[in-house]
């Protein structure tokens, strides 16, 4: 999608920059558009590899107050994953604040798999229980600190990083005013009366929290596969079952989903009333995030008002859930599996 955060280089530009980060010029460049913030090119060096270049918006464009050294937190991801198992792009260098561009950047190996994103492979929920045990490796690396240290937004236990988190996104609408269903106020107010489930955390571990069906890529050149997990800029430290928001997008994670069984083969995970309401709490994040970054990104119409649509009406959903206290009872739709079928 378009975006005002979506840098415009010049082809005499990408070669400079491809000349002082690995030595080799471009011979082709093609901009990738899935993306909704950064710009992103994959390039053809002289030198015969296949690159993907990931720019940062220009450093003097304000953003969202967590997406302050996004790529920074993308870099450490990158290795972190790696070395946990889960596939990801190589990356090959991370440069920040470059001297001629301003801002940061990433290099990566060029992907020969496809999106999944608009292709509808054979196995898909094989696939989807796949990704389900790729998430919970990405999930046991665990961190120091709770939040987006990068950006300075922590906290010494869950409750209070995440409390700062939704404090900064909401303190975002004074500089960028987002229509909400409810005054910021009331909303800031409804997650701290919720929030004291959230002290069920007690270790910091790594979330993506940006897996859509366009950041993985998958190997169809014979039984279809996961090929690799991408972007990990919105990752952060906290609760792991925050990483099923996106994967259940304005839906619900149901005890029948073949990503939470794969997700259990790995390790236990039981969404009890508690959990399901840390998981609206997750939810109204995410939603206020699609709603209040179109401030500084500001989306074309036509391409955006279907997602705003869409996020105001879950959010509307999701605040009603948190204002009405869960039942002791509540359980996720679907199948409900037997104690031994939840663990690993």
């Amino acid at each position: 999608m378009d975006s005002r955060t979506k840098r415009r280089l010049s082809p005499g530009q990408l070669d400079a920059l491809a000349r002082r980060a690995v030595g080799a010029g471009v011979s082709a460049s093609a901009e990738l558009t899935d993306g909704y913030a950064n710009a992103v090119w994959r390039l053809s060096l002289d030198d015969g590899r296949d690159v993907v270049l990931k720019l940062s918006p220009p450093p003097e464009l304000e953003q969202l107050s967590y997406e302050r050294n996004l790529l920074r937190m993308e870099a450490v991801v990158y290795e972190l994953a790696a070395a946990a198992g889960v596939p990801v792009a190589e990356l090959l260098v991370a440069g920040f604040d470059d001297p001629v561009l301003g801002g940061d950047y990433l290099l990566l190996g060029a992907l020969d798999g496809v999106s999944w994103n608009g292709t509808s492979p054979d196995g898909e929920t094989e696939l989807r229980r796949e990704l389900g045990r790729l998430l919970a490796r990405f999930n046991a690396v665990t961190g120091d600190v709770f939040g987006y240290p990068h950006a300075g937004i922590t906290g010494a236990t869950w409750r209070e990083a995440y409390l700062a988190m939704m404090g900064a996104l909401l303190g975002d609408t004074e500089r960028y005013p987002t229509a909400l269903p409810l005054p910021v106020d009331e909303i800031a107010a409804l997650v701290a009366a919720a929030s004291p489930v959230l002290d069920e955390v007690t270790t910091p571990q790594l979330v993506h929290f940006d897996v859509w069906a366009g950041n993985v890529f998958l190997d169809l050149t014979g039984t279809p596969r996961i090929q690799a997990i991408i972007d990990h800029e919105r990752a952060f430290w906290g609760d792991p079952l925050a990483e099923f928001v996106t994967p259940t997008i304005f839906s619900e994670l149901r005890e029948d989903d073949p990503l939470l069984a794969g997700y259990r083969e790995v390790t236990p995970l039981e969404l009890t009333p508690a959990a399901l309401t840390r998981l609206d709490l997750y939810r109204a994040y995410l939603y206020l995030i699609l709603l209040i970054e179109n401030g500084p990104r500001q989306y074309p119409e036509a391409e955006y008002a279907r997602l705003r649509d869409q996020s105001t009406a879950a959010l509307t959903q999701t605040l009603a859930r948190l204002a009405s206290p869960a039942p002791a009872d509540r359980r996720p739709r679907g199948d409900t599996p037997s104690r031994s079928s939840a663990a690993s």
